[in-house]
């Protein structure tokens, strides 16, 4: 900055980074906590996640799911009750983070790992491309989309992480 720039500029410079840096980690600490919620079958943690009208669209031709309490009833649901009693992890990686005022888009992996019992060892059964969309809300940053593509070679997961 020159030296003919105020201290309220530079103030008001540094109060921008500063917010941008703390939303960058509010979104990062959002997205990792995914897979902690959903594997400790938390429905309420893991609906509070969402924004009311949040959508969840995990794989092509699967039904999206849509809003926070349909992503509680998910969690519920027997179908994830039975990968939590044989043992799985959804770990994410750190994620991409571009903010935009109220809204932000944050571009990840995911990683399914389930425990295979006859060996002993957990295996990765899925890895996926991940495009999250959160928007800023009164009670601060929440999901209003995700979309994750299976990485098969599939040029939909190639798009989710280019599209950032």
């Amino acid at each position: 900055m020159s030296a003919t720039t105020s201290v309220d500029d530079r103030l008001a410079a540094v109060e921008a980074r500063l917010r941008r840096v703390e939303d960058e980690l509010a979104i990062t600490r959002l997205v990792l906590s995914y897979g902690p919620a959903v594997d400790s079958g938390s429905a309420e943690a893991t609906a509070a996640l969402w924004d009311d009208g949040g959508r969840y669209d995990f794989q092509d031709g699967a039904p999206v799911i849509e809003g926070s309490a349909a992503m509680a009833s998910m969690v519920r649901s027997p179908g994830h009750r039975a990968h939590l009693a044989r043992g799985c992890a959804h770990v994410l990686t750190a994620p991409a983070v571009r903010v935009d005022g109220d809204r932000a888009v944050a571009l990840c992996y995911s990683l399914m790992h389930h425990y295979v019992s006859e060996t002993g060892i957990f295996q990765v059964s899925r890895v996926s491309a991940n495009r999250w969309e959160l928007v800023r809300g009164p009670s601060g940053w929440r999901v209003g989309s995700r979309v994750n593509r299976l990485l098969t070679g599939d040029e939909a997961a190639r798009a989710l992480l280019a599209g950032g």
